[in-house]
């Protein structure tokens, strides 16, 4: 028996062994590549609800197996007409989560937006060191007297559709400005300001929901989770000052980060916006327009 066991052990080594020798390197790229993608979809599982769909679906097929084994004719026909519109049901019911993914890569560095095509470096600095001056002045205004403010600072991801929802302005930004936008019994005060290339392209503008808006901490107003929403689906850096504390808070990539000051405020608008001045924006855009930098420990996402 065990020279048998023995026999068996050595020729599945044998077969794994000449299995490995015929690996090629496109084989190895083809598993990382596959293993990449099995993990994609496990964390779309975890993270959203796609995780108690796919039970679902699961114990649809295992009904489906035993109703056919043990002859349910009536039953296995319902259910086998059913799977056969699975995919188009599943695109249906996974549609927010694949929009997002499918947003996430066309936000990649593949494709950089340039912030204005055949504008220096020191123009373009110009432009927005003036922008954000304005905006950390105004937020400290405001954060002072308690008034509350969401400003949307638009980068790559174009927010056309939200723009739509608002009034179109195209001033330059003062802190002047955007206190009698957001002053509480102006027109403009109740929604979001949106930037592009260092002016204020609207005002009043209604941000999208956050994806997992009852997991979000309930002492967060309509603001923070609008900020949220608004970072979810864009590389949108999106500023809030609270109503009711006067708090500062920053908003990207579905984080909310609190407890900012003027100075910090400005410093990470200003590292995450202004050009590297050693690159060339007339001739090719650089690989890494945005540094990203990690998060202040301390904030949360809720």
């Amino acid at each position: 028996m065990f020279a048998s066991m023995y026999d068996s052990i050595k020729d599945a080594l044998n077969s794994a062994w000449n299995v490995l020798l015929s690996i090629t390197p496109i084989d190895i790229v083809d598993m990382v590549l596959l293993t990449y993608l099995v993990y994609l979809f496990i964390k779309l599982m975890r993270e959203t609800r796609a995780g108690q769909l796919i039970k679902g679906i699961i114990l649809f097929i295992i009904a489906y197996l035993i109703s056919k084994n043990i002859g349910l004719k009536a039953i296995t026909y319902i259910i086998d007409r059913m799977l056969d519109i699975g995919l188009v049901a599943l695109i249906v019911m996974f549609q927010p989560e694949l929009r997002r993914a499918l947003e996430k890569v066309g936000r990649t560095q593949l494709g950089v937006r340039l912030f204005g095509l055949g504008e220096t470096v020191d123009e373009v600095t110009s432009k927005w060191s003036h922008a954000i001056n304005a905006i950390c002045d105004s937020c400290a205004e405001l954060s002072s007297t308690c008034t509350g403010a969401l400003i949307v600072i638009e980068r790559q991801t174009k927010l056309g559709e939200q723009i739509d929802t608002g009034t179109v302005m195209h001033a330059a930004p003062s802190k002047e400005l955007f206190g009698n936008i957001f002053y509480p019994k102006t027109p403009l005060h109740d929604g979001a300001v949106i930037m592009r290339d260092g002016e204020i392209l609207a005002a009043a503008c209604f941000l999208p929901k956050p994806s997992k808006e009852e997991l979000i901490n309930k002492k967060l107003g309509s603001r923070h989770r609008a900020a949220i929403g608004m970072s979810e689906v864009s590389d949108a850096i999106v500023v809030v000052v609270s109503e009711e504390t006067g708090q500062i808070s920053v908003a990207e990539n579905g984080v909310l980060v609190r407890d900012y000051t003027k100075d910090k405020l400005k410093q990470h608008l200003m590292e995450q916006i202004l050009p590297n001045p050693s690159d060339s924006w007339s001739r090719k855009p650089r690989k890494n327009p945005f540094r990203r930098e990690k998060l202040a420990k301390g904030g949360d996402g809720k």
